[in-house]
């Protein structure tokens, strides 16, 4: 009589040194399983298991970002307001790229403008530092400063007798105040680009929300403002995708690493947009039309006042980083309770989150 439990265990052994998973001889045979698809299926299942794990942790200590309220804001710089300021006499006309986050495909719009050769967009200058959010803050708490109309306009015929007057809280004009603000951006970014042959400059940001949209046009009456958005899923998918790990809200200390960090993050610009008035000078693009193919730049151009070869840009694919077709159902999850009323607002839907890679 055969032994059968003999020859099982020496086909096993067999089948070990070849490489393969045993299979008994009386069932239905199907094809071997490798044993480097095997490990690849357990790494990838464990690899699962730990991106949900993280995914959710993050979600857990996700730290809340307050941006500066536009309400509180114009408050402020409206008691700033001088009766004699001249905004003809602003020459400046930046042009300011506000995206919505990161992998929204700014990088890409951003060529596209500097196909004119008289524009030059600096890339997020130090960015990470929040400079502009700081500034419009500050400029916030400003509202609550009592009388402060009335100290940045002091009668000139004070100056005329300083030692016998009532100097211990003598301002200086808020005009001057607003343009010494201008200064150190024209200064900073404007003479720079005009040395290096560009007379019309900009920068691109993906961290600056109505707030900072608000201060900048106080600043600049004459700017114009490029709105770009992309849905959220994408933004991730591609962002995850990419490997980057040093990307910040504000650093060291907000740090934007996880589909709850960039949802939250997203969504908070995305709805600061919406308490702009309806006569802010800003364009709206998303980057889901952008690359549609059918995208008319002449009204952008003619907008802006520039000349755009957007050819020239679309020819090259730059910083394409996305794998998947599409973000896991953990981080869909998390997006989509985060960012939902961002979605609502720009009419983003769930269901649409397969857009091509951005440039």
């Amino acid at each position: 009589m055969r032994d059968f439990s003999i020859e099982r265990e020496r086909s096993f052994e067999k089948a070990s040194r070849d490489g393969t998973d045993y299979l008994p001889t009386d069932r239905p045979a199907f094809a071997p399983v490798p044993v480097a698809a095997r490990d690849l299926i357990r790494d990838f299942v464990s690899r699962t298991r730990r991106n949900w794990l993280r995914e959710m942790w993050d979600w857990a200590r996700c730290k809340h970002v307050v941006l500066p309220s536009v309400q509180q804001l114009r408050k402020s710089l409206s008691a700033l307001e001088n009766s004699d300021r001249e905004d003809d006499n602003d020459a400046e006309s930046p042009i300011f790229l506000l995206a919505a986050g990161w992998r929204s495909g700014s990088t890409l719009l951003q060529r596209i403008l500097v196909t004119d050769p008289n524009v030059l967009m600096w890339g997020e200058p130090l960015g990470e530092m929040a400079l502009f959010s700081e500034m419009a803050k500050m400029l916030s708490r400003l509202s609550t400063f009592p009388q402060l109309k009335e100290l940045c306009a002091a009668d000139e015929a004070i100056f005329s007798s300083l030692s016998t007057s009532w100097i211990a809280t003598l301002y200086p004009p808020s005009e001057d105040f607003r343009r010494s603000f201008q200064s150190l951006l024209t200064r900073w970014l404007a003479e720079p680009a005009r040395q290096r042959g560009f007379p019309r400059w900009g920068f691109k940001e993906v961290r600056l929300g109505a707030s900072e949209a608000t201060l900048l046009h106080w600043l600049y009456p004459k700017a114009k403002f490029v709105l770009l958005s992309r849905n959220p899923y994408d933004c991730y998918r591609s962002l995850a995708d990419s490997g980057w790990h040093h990307l910040y809200h504000r650093r060291p200390d907000i740090r934007i690493d996880s589909a709850a960090g960039m949802a939250r993050h997203w969504n908070q610009i995305v709805m600061s947009w919406s308490e702009l008035p309806a006569s802010f000078p800003a364009f709206r693009i998303k980057y889901e039309d952008l690359i549609g193919g059918g995208y008319d730049f002449r009204m952008l151009e003619s907008w802006l006042g520039i000349k755009i070869r957007e050819d020239l840009a679309l020819s090259v694919s730059v910083g394409s980083t996305s794998r998947r077709r599409r973000v896991g159902w953990c981080e869909q999850l998390i997006i989509s309770r985060e960012a939902q009323a961002g979605m609502r607002f720009l009419g983003y839907s769930e269901f649409t989150h397969r857009s091509p890679e951005t440039k």
